[in-house]
């Protein structure tokens, strides 16, 4: 249920509209919109009798939402959200490239690698330290020693830093991290998306291979309901029965979770596609969609990269793209994000 509130609402009468309502056991939550005040219940709400908070002096309008999540639904926060990442903002007129190798292989890979990806325009730094594989035999990735390499890298750089988490039982080793990230095995680790929930690190939460648009949207919520609505969406590809490429984009995602949630979205053209000529197209394509940044490969040595070299640009083909997308970025009045 959602309480739009009247122009003029005297802070004094929205303390007992709220009191009153807290008074039902369940959770209220005021959001000042740029043109409405709304109160939010989430929890049983079926007890709160409509036509009574429809009384209240200040009440202007009472909706029942249907939908099961409430801190993710845009009806609940009218305005887009917009997470604030070191000095970078994701979502709010701006756009941002998220960009590195898929796993961080060597001091000299990944610092080479941030150095250019920099130089080129990308906003932040993205490796992957844990790897979750299809095969238990390949590269699982550096773990902790990975992560110590991406802050140097951020030390030299500047750039914030991007980087998968697996396993609840490593939380504490991302304290240093500026953006956990959860790729799509997890997107339903309810039991790890609950913990986030109690972190205050953004999180970029990555669509399932088979997942609908209304269960990572629950993914988001079992995060928010945790405190954390630092949640920043990432549509990377569904499976499908096209064997062409690793996996079919969806780019109706953007607009699609844009019209139901508040929400960023992000678009991952590199896992996508699986292959290296076509992140260029479907990066445009998603900023034309109005995706809120991009999350890109880039290799020092794609062809001799650990994983997934095959969907990985090199620097000098990463930084033609990012010619193309600043230009589109342009046009379309959401330039690159500068930072601070």
């Amino acid at each position: 249920m959602i309480i739009i509130l009247k122009d003029g609402a005297q802070e004094k009468q929205i303390d007992e509209l709220v009191k009153w309502l807290q008074g039902f056991d369940i959770k209220t939550n005021l959001v000042n919109g740029v043109q409405q005040r709304i109160i939010g219940l989430i929890g049983d709400t079926t007890k709160v009798d409509m036509e009574s908070v429809q009384a209240k002096e200040i009440v202007e309008k009472v909706k029942r939402v249907q939908e099961p999540y409430k801190n993710a639904n845009r009806r609940f926060h009218p305005d887009d959200s917009v997470i604030e990442v070191s000095g970078r903002k994701i979502g709010g007129g701006t756009l941002n490239v998220i960009a590195g190798p898929c796993s961080v292989e060597t001091e000299e890979q990944i610092i080479t690698t941030a150095i250019a990806v920099k130089e080129a325009g990308a906003t932040m730094l993205r490796g992957g330290a844990f790897k979750p594989r299809t095969s238990p035999y390949a590269f699982q990735g550096l773990g902790y020693d990975g992560i110590k390499l991406l802050i140097e890298a951020r030390k030299i750089t500047g750039l914030p830093i991007v980087t998968e988490i697996m396993d609840l039982s490593h939380i504490d080793l991302f304290a240093d991290v500026d953006v956990i990230q959860v790729d799509e095995r997890n997107m339903q680790n309810f039991t790890l998306l609950k913990e986030l929930g109690r972190s205050d690190k953004p999180i970029l939460l990555k669509r399932g291979l088979s997942s609908t648009l209304e269960e990572l949207l629950m993914s988001a919520e079992y995060i928010m309901a945790g405190g954390n609505q630092k949640v920043v969406f990432c549509e990377r590809g569904i499976r499908t029965f096209e064997p062409k490429t690793r996996n079919t984009l969806d780019l109706s995602a953007v607009p699609l979770l844009k019209y139901h949630s508040h929400l960023p979205v992000v678009i991952d053209p590199s896992h996508a596609t699986g292959i290296a000529a076509l992140i260029e197209p479907m990066s445009l394509g998603a900023v034309a969609v109005g995706a809120d940044a991009l999350e890109i490969e880039v290799h020092n040595d794609p062809k001799n990269a650990w994983s997934d070299g095959a969907q990985s640009l090199t620097p000098a083909q990463f930084a033609e793209v990012m010619k193309k997308i600043k230009a589109q970025a342009e046009f379309s009045g959401r330039p690159i994000d500068e930072g601070k």
